[in-house]
């Protein structure tokens, strides 16, 4: 069986044996699908981690009051504005806590959070300008993300302190129009007609971005860490709690690294890290409990994505923990331009909370592709729904069929235990048009699961070696 898998995993296009990734130059030719994991450590020397220099700039020393009640932006502003002059370096935070605004950072430096710092990121939405970003996947005009970096180079967050958007029901998270986030007659939310469905309707439209102007009275919450068309940027350390919206958002951003970071947000569409257009992205060490998907990678939504037709790939996911979350490593839904690579392994997931394992979603208004998505060594304690949910039917926000069928092909679980695997070990939905492709679990142990599997037009999917409520799988015919 694993022959005939490879054997028709193979047979597609030869541009798959091309030269694949970094520099075509130099790089010798390696085939994902026959050495995936020679292939992620490729990807891993590639990427390149911030430097800085070995100078510091206080915030203390540019006004900065840790009082949690002086709003500390212009601190931050002249701090970064002075390092980035200088050639760059630490911009330290130390231990106390201090309110601001957003902040804006620029080449080679490294915002530092000393142990017990904590940065409170102000709730009056008038406080965020309108920059250039992102809202599930359509670009615009909007308030400002917490902490922003447009077109920047060499730069970071780093440290042991706490960046708290201070999102609860009574800020930001009502925005979303949900009572249980606090909304209420009366009040105004992102689903009134001239907010997120105008912004989308644009994106159809392909109106210029900058003619995409929303900020105040839009209800359109920002991103908490955006990093937009930055190279060689990094997260490491922190703890990252009540965020307005995503909460790590690579865009279109090339070489990021997310190390040992801790999210704790159980808001609206609070996805812990969401890599969106980007490429050669590491998430590792960190532990992500959080309202949605603890990782969903994106590549842009509907007719703006295929504006913008840029990939997310060769994205590596590993030594994790997964608590809370609607997924686990999730791609999708908003996936239009396609998603290409991604590593997972040596990752933990376990909580009552958490609905799926991995999961890919589109439907057939986003389109888009996945392929080639390697998971090996991964432990499961208890999810609900399902191990493995490939769903090309996701429908939110109301009717999502168009004419652009979305393809997934290429997915291999090995090394995979499970203890509690809800209600289905793999479920998957296709089109027949369209089927899913190369299904392969080798090695996998799932117990305490409703249904071993429930597929619907879904191609050369096999089982090796796996066994499910004690019962060996045979693969269908």
């Amino acid at each position: 069986m694993k022959n005939k898998f490879y054997g028709s995993l193979l047979c597609f296009s030869t541009a798959l044996m091309s030269a694949i990734f970094f520099n075509c130059a130099t790089q010798k030719s390696t085939d994902v699908l026959v050495n995936p994991w020679k292939v992620k450590q490729q990807i891993e020397k590639a990427v390149v981690v911030p430097t800085f220099k070995n100078k510091t700039y206080n915030i203390i020393d540019f006004g900065a009051k840790s009082d949690g009640i002086v709003n500390n932006s212009e601190a931050f502003k002249k701090a970064i504005e002075t390092c980035t002059k200088n050639g760059g370096g630490k911009v330290v935070v130390p231990s106390g806590k201090f309110l601001t605004g957003p902040i804006h950072l620029d080449n080679n430096v490294n915002l530092h959070l000393e142990e017990g710092a904590e940065i409170l990121f102000s709730t009056k939405s008038s406080d965020y300008p309108l920059v250039l970003t992102s809202f599930e996947g359509t670009e615009l005009m909007n308030h400002s993300p917490l902490i922003y970096a447009y077109n920047k180079k060499n730069i970071a967050v780093t440290g042991k302190g706490v960046l708290n958007g201070q999102a609860d029901n009574e800020n930001w998270w009502y925005w979303c129009g949900a009572k249980q986030y606090g909304w209420s007659e009366g009040k105004g939310n992102q689903n009134d007609p001239q907010n997120r469905i105008r912004l989308v309707e644009s994106g159809e439209q392909n109106v210029p971005v900058e003619q995409r102007i929303y900020g105040e009275g839009s209800y359109l919450r920002p991103s908490f860490v955006e990093f937009f068309s930055c190279t060689d940027a990094l997260i490491k350390g922190v703890k990252i709690i009540n965020a307005p919206f995503w909460v790590i958002h690579p865009m279109k951003s090339t070489n990021v690294t997310v190390d040992g970071v801790t999210v704790e947000s159980h808001g609206p569409n609070n996805d812990g890290c969401d890599p969106e257009y980007s490429k050669n992205v590491i998430i590792k060490n960190c532990t992500f409990n959080t309202g949605d998907d603890c990782i969903a990678i994106k590549a842009g939504k509907d007719g703006d994505g295929r504006r913008v037709a840029m990939k997310s790939e060769n994205i590596i996911v590993q030594d994790c923990m997964m608590l809370d979350g609607h997924g686990g490593v999730v791609m999708g839904s908003e996936m239009t331009g396609g998603i290409k690579n991604v590593f997972v392994e040596n990752c933990k997931m376990d909580s009552p909370n958490l609905d799926r394992a991995i999961r890919i979603k589109s439907n057939s208004r986003r389109g888009g592709i996945v392929e080639n998505v390697f998971v090996r060594n991964i432990e499961v304690g208890q999810v609900k729904e399902a191990v493995l949910r490939i769903n090309m039917f996701y429908n939110v926000y109301g009717n999502q069929t168009g004419n652009f069928i979305p393809q997934v092909k290429n997915v291999i679980l090995e090394n995979v235990k499970v203890k509690n695997g809800g209600k289905f070990g793999v479920l998957a939905k296709g089109y027949k048009e369209l089927p899913i492709e190369n299904v392969l679990l080798k090695n996998v142990t799932i117990d305490k699961v409703g249904e071993a599997y429930s597929i619907e037009n879904v191609t050369n999917i096999q089982f090796v070696d796996t066994y499910i409520n004690g019962k060996k799988i045979e693969s269908p015919k």
